[in-house]
């Protein structure tokens, strides 16, 4: 199955009885340079999902807001260890100062309508954790636009991404994974990631569409 242009307004969503008309958002997760190649917690293929993003993000798919998530940490307790077990504890990244924290230069981000950072004193996996600037939560952004579903990619597709469109489901946007544009930290977790997402209802989809090829 390929990869749709998104085109919100072309379609509608049922609820309570209204029709309404479905707006997207590009939700961009933890794109960061701890997360790629050379950073202290690296993801196999980080780099790659980021240049990837941004060929996608280069096209016109029709969203309404294109916004992305990073790890914003300070002191999050026990999610940090010297020692990590690599479940529940992890060696220190995109630290607060630190130039893992930043997202990766081959991500552009003269597109992103905001920035959501989550995690300064705590875990916080998902995107909806964040704030922006101004203290906003990421759900009550997105909101406020209007928008009432959301396209997600980035990292990691087992712990970050995953985390992310739970929420985003729980929270009432329809949503998908564009799983093209992830990368997992393994191949067994990543799969007990994809059978969680596709239980809950979000739309996990894999491939290429025409418009996902280049030029």
């Amino acid at each position: 199955m390929g990869i749709p242009p998104s085109r919100p307004d072309s379609s509608h969503r049922e609820g309570n009885d209204v029709s309404e008309p479905i707006r997207t958002a590009l939700l961009i997760v933890d794109v960061q340079n701890d997360f790629c190649e050379g950073g202290s917690l690296a993801v196999k293929g980080g780099g790659a999902v980021a240049a990837a993003v941004t060929a996608y993000i280069s096209r016109d798919h029709g969203y309404h807001a294109i916004v992305a998530t990073r790890d914003h940490h300070i002191d999050p307790g026990d999610h940090f260890s010297d020692n990590p077990d690599f479940v529940d504890s992890w060696p220190p990244h995109c630290v607060k100062g630190t130039p893992g924290v930043d997202f990766h230069p081959s991500l552009a981000t003269d597109t992103l309508d905001a920035v959501f950072s989550k995690g300064e004193y705590s875990a916080a996996y998902s995107g909806f954790e964040g704030f922006d600037d101004s203290g906003a939560g990421l759900a009550d952004w997105l909101r406020d636009k209007q928008i009432n579903a959301v396209d997600i990619v980035g990292l990691t597709t087992d712990h970050c991404v995953v985390a992310t469109a739970l929420d985003a489901q729980a929270s009432g946007f329809t949503t998908r994974v564009l799983l093209r544009y992830t990368a997992g930290v393994s191949p067994d977790t990543t799969k007990t990631a994809i059978a969680r997402m596709t239980e809950a209802g979000i739309g996990v989809i894999t491939g290429v569409s025409a418009a996902d090829r280049p030029a």
